[in-house]
């Protein structure tokens, strides 16, 4: 992968071995729809001071990164995750932000591949 790119070209491959272009499409479709909704919780679970759902949208976001190779956002979530694991949310809503960002740029960037 290179450092520049956000998403990693071996995961998709992978997925396209796994099926076909129509396969990925409905990958990437479902990241589409469901990522904009964990952000929602992310912000709600920030704003209601609920760690374990800020914890388990985190989470969800992180693994849907994983699989479609999109490790700079995969890697936000993360330490998001971690982060909020320890307890205390505070200081966490300028880096959903930076995760917002990413992901709308790892949107566009998989949308080419359709």
């Amino acid at each position: 992968m290179s450092e520049n790119s956000l998403i990693d070209p071996l995961a998709i491959q992978n997925l396209r071995d796994l099926g076909d272009q129509e396969f990925l499409a409905e990958i990437i479709g479902i990241f589409h729809e469901d990522t904009p909704r964990r952000i929602a919780e992310l912000h709600a679970a920030f704003a209601a001071a609920d760690v374990k759902s800020f914890v388990r949208a985190a989470h969800s976001i992180r693994g849907s990164a994983n699989n479609l190779g999109a490790e700079t956002l995969r890697q936000l979530a993360s330490n998001l995750e971690n982060d909020a694991k320890a307890g205390d949310l505070t200081g966490l809503d300028a880096r959903i932000t930076a995760l917002e960002t990413t992901f709308a740029a790892t949107r566009d960037e998989l949308t080419k591949l359709l």
